[in-house]
């Protein structure tokens, strides 16, 4: 029997949330220039990139520990919340996990802004530990975007 859980975590910003919300929108073409220390490339598949449906393949830079490429599918996207959510449909992340699905809200807090991640996941197995790597790669990830949108 596969185990399933969910993470979240908050990352408080000092961005604004119009800017940062704009930043991660547009991260198929900012991710790869921005932070090539992560990203290799990101390649839109299907759609635009942005709307629900739409298919990107992410390819990792060579330090990734664990995930080399994933393909994650846009499932929901509410520009007015500032909330975008999707689903990993094939890559390495799969081997891992049945199912992992992601959830990002981007909140006006302060003279910053709150930055919300949560998955949903389902291991392949008992021994498979909880993505906590990938949670601290999302929070390292926020935290140079936050950086990246200062400096813009």
């Amino acid at each position: 029997m596969a185990v399933a859980g969910k993470l979240d975590v908050d990352t408080e910003i000092k961005s604004s949330a119009d800017k940062f919300w704009g930043t991660i929108r547009d991260s198929t073409s900012i991710f790869p220039q921005a932070f090539s220390h992560d990203y290799k490339s990101i390649q839109v598949l299907e759609g635009d990139g942005k709307a629900p449906g739409s298919v990107r393949l992410i390819t990792y830079a060579d330090g990734s520990p664990i995930v080399k490429a994933s393909t994650e599918k846009i499932e929901h996207v509410d520009e007015a919340k500032k909330v975008v959510s999707y689903s990993v449909i094939d890559g390495d992340l799969l081997k891992y996990y049945k199912v992992f699905k992601g959830t990002i809200t981007v909140t006006p807090k302060g003279d910053g802004s709150l930055v919300k991640w949560s998955c949903e996941y389902e291991k392949a197995s008992h021994e498979i530990p909880d993505p906590g790597v990938i949670q601290e790669f999302v929070v390292k990830n926020f935290k140079e975007v936050d950086e990246y949108v200062q400096k813009a």
